[in-house]
């Protein structure tokens, strides 16, 4: 089947030896990710062992393959067909697993969506993927009901959880059906899924990931990264429908027969509660959930982490001082990674045992990863510059020809927009961001799009918002904001444009520290000056002080 994707895009093309040494990454014309994943255990000697824990319920990888079986018919005979696009909108729940693969199984692409998208942000997704119908949690309807008003091509909405009067749902979208369906043998270059993200524009990007791609994140970066066994539960708080979700508590897992834990929503105790309960073995969370579970009191006492071996680290930068603090008190390595939506997954990464706190690590077996300049000509090492990836998975953007053109550069290389440098014994250091993206607390916030939203308020003249240090979250997202007459600065006044920014856009985008200011730094030519705006020190809202 033809990908509707930005543009002719060839084979990605990958370095020799590096690449084509592996020959776990060489997969067959035809291939279908739902069944390497969940067949090849349910029919392979594993259908007894656990797949899934989630709660009070463990399924075994034989419950899971009926539940999915049953599923897939449903889909089917509900009118679904091979290529169609369906949202996903559930927490980290084992119906989000039991959906995802019973699409795949069915040649049906996943859109996943991350359960704090606002009514705004779901329509374009809706819109953009041209998506027929929705997989929602019940408790997560209510922004996508909002969005059907603005995404007419949303027809359908398949309800899982808690259900209302006249909705289909789940389960009796699967009843009645049989217990086994034969995969669709779709080809490995057909899409499997399309992940959104957003760009420092502002505007969502669908990331197209073909079954070979997804396959291949596991061959590469978990098989010789991470070296998991059948025995390892794979546990964490990213939710699944973010790539780094996918990967690390559902693709990884499931490649190597060994089991996920879904657990609640993210606190420090939760967390580490579950990793102490459900005997976790390799977690995975961003930097800033390290350091809020290192200020849990008594942690060592209280929780026994014995089981975990390894904990993975990416969305943002891990500093040296979390993995010191985080190996002194459990004895656990973190290892660091940089991956992307546009990648799937992680791409450089430290290696166990070879970790040199603060630097992000070496690239992955299968990848190549250079640092160049503008102009795609290799730095020395020492020199700071753009990190270019080749490897077995590439950008593909959906029906976005001219962000395609600005992310594959010289000639196939993944151009990311991270700033880094290479040491002379290959170990890479992030230094920043090229954009305006700020990343806070593991999420990546577009400044362009919260000034967009912070303008539509009456009160706001315009505003600019860019990154600042926090000693908790790494960076948070400021806002400078001139106001319109006769409005003037109060603290009430920061509350409310907080709150207008988390009623239109996900609440981890708002501005977590505002200044009012007379006008904003402009070059001769009109453009902000963003590099004035982001020295200035950082001033939180205090509810008990004036706003400045």
């Amino acid at each position: 089947m033809t990908p509707d994707l930005a543009g002719s895009l060839p084979e990605p093309r990958l370095l020799p030896e590096r690449v084509y040494t592996l020959p776990e990454l060489r997969y067959p014309g035809r291939l279908n990710v739902g069944a390497a994943l969940l067949d090849a255990n349910s029919e392979g000697g594993r259908a007894g062992r656990p797949a899934i824990h989630a709660g009070a319920e463990t399924l075994t990888y034989g419950e899971l393959a009926r539940r999915v079986n049953r599923l897939a018919h449903g889909l089917r005979a509900s009118g679904l067909e091979r290529g169609d696009r369906v949202l996903l909108r559930l927490p980290n729940v084992a119906e989000f697993i039991v959906a995802w693969l019973a699409c795949q199984k069915a040649g049906i692409v996943t859109v996943g969506t991350m359960p704090m998208l606002r009514a705004r942000e779901l329509a374009y997704v809706a819109n953009d993927a041209g998506t027929r119908a929705a997989i929602v949690w019940g408790g997560l309807r209510e922004e996508l009901e909002r969005a059907r008003e603005q995404a007419p091509a949303l027809r359908r909405l398949i309800v899982a959880g808690e259900a209302r009067g006249g909705d289909v749902t789940l389960d009796t979208l699967a009843t009645g059906h049989p217990e086994r369906f034969t995969a669709v043998e779709t080809d490995r270059d057909e899409i499997a899924m399309i992940a959104y993200t957003s760009g420092s524009t502002g505007v969502p990007k669908g990331c197209v990931h073909f079954h070979r791609d997804i396959l291949a994140s596991a061959d590469s970066y978990a098989r010789h990264v991470l070296r998991p066994t059948e025995d390892d539960r794979f546990g964490g708080h990213p939710t699944l429908a973010f790539t780094f979700g996918t990967g690390g508590l559902l693709v990884f897992p499931f490649r190597f027969g060994a089991s996920t834990v879904l657990g609640p929503p993210f606190s420090p105790e939760s967390m580490l509660e579950t990793f102490a309960r459900r005997r976790v073995t390799i977690g995975f969370c961003a930097p800033t959930s390290y350091r809020l579970m290192l200020g849990v009191p008594d942690l060592a006492r209280r929780f026994d982490l014995g089981a975990l071996r390894l904990g993975v680290s990416a969305a943002e930068p891990l500093p040296a001082a979390t993995w010191e603090a985080w190996r002194k008190v459990t004895g656990v390595e973190l290892l660091d990674g940089i991956g992307s939506t546009e990648m799937f997954h992680i791409f450089v990464s430290s290696l166990p045992g070879r970790v040199r706190p603060g630097a992000t690590g070496e690239p992955v077996p299968g990848y190549d990863c250079r640092v160049v300049d503008d102009d795609g000509r290799e730095v020395e090492p020492g020199r700071e510059g753009l990190i270019a990836i080749k490897g077995p998975t590439g950008c593909k953007y959906w029906r976005k020809p001219d962000r395609q053109a600005e992310y594959v550069r010289f000639g196939g290389w993944n151009v990311t927009g991270d700033v880094y440098v290479q040491d002379a014994d290959g170990y890479l250091t992030y230094q920043c961001r090229s954009d305006d993206m700020i990343v806070s607390g593991g999420y990546k916030i577009p400044g362009p799009e919260v000034e967009h939203v912070l303008d539509e308020h009456p009160a706001v003249a315009e505003s600019a918002v860019v990154a600042a240090p926090d000693p908790t979250r790494g960076f948070v997202a400021k806002a400078f904001v001139v106001l319109r007459a006769p409005h003037r600065p109060s603290p009430a006044l920061v509350g409310e444009l907080q709150e207008h920014v988390k009623r239109e856009l996900a609440p981890y985008k708002y501005p977590r520290a505002v200044e009012f200011v007379e006008r904003l730094p402009r070059t001769e030519t009109g453009k902000i000056q963003r590099y004035i705006l982001r020295k200035a020190d950082v001033v939180p809202y205090d509810p008990d002080n004036p706003a400045r």
